[in-house]
């Protein structure tokens, strides 16, 4: 499902439960939105991508109660940047972030210490009864890495 931002540009949004099922229906958005935007760098996009998908993989996977969590995807493509917002009504939580990367022999833990290293900005916020992500990526860094 797409509509147009206040901007007049294009976004892209995704509405459901937050089950193992829907992570498919979010790689398709991205994959719409890259495909609506032939400028940005695949490298770029998959990196994005990687971040977003992690994030939203721990939302299935921990989100409570199971099988009724609700979602709302919301991703921009900005000409110097992509954006992503997920709303989510499971409990609330509070992320570690900074934490690094676990040793190797850790079973988890990976997923918002990779997309931290993966975006620019990535924020979570409780707004009321809801978890809030905002995870940014600016454009252009693919050659940096």
């Amino acid at each position: 499902m797409t509509g147009e931002d206040v901007s007049g540009r294009k976004e892209y949004v995704l509405e459901g439960f937050a089950v193992p099922e829907q992570l498919d229906a979010v790689h398709t958005l991205l994959a719409e939105a890259a495909a609506d935007h032939p400028e940005l760098d695949p490298i770029d996009v998959m990196l994005f991508e990687t971040a977003v998908i992690e994030i939203a993989n721990n939302v299935v996977e921990y989100g409570r109660p199971e099988g009724e969590v609700r979602w709302k995807f919301t991703i921009r493509v900005r000409p110097e940047e992509i954006e992503a917002e997920l709303d989510d009504t499971g409990q609330t939580f509070t992320p570690s972030h900074g934490q690094g990367m676990p040793g190797e022999d850790a079973e988890g833990g990976r997923g918002l210490p990779l997309a931290e290293a993966v975006l620019d900005k990535i924020e979570f916020n409780r707004l009321a009864d809801t978890n809030h992500w905002l995870m940014v990526r600016r454009l252009g860094q693919a050659s940096q890495i």
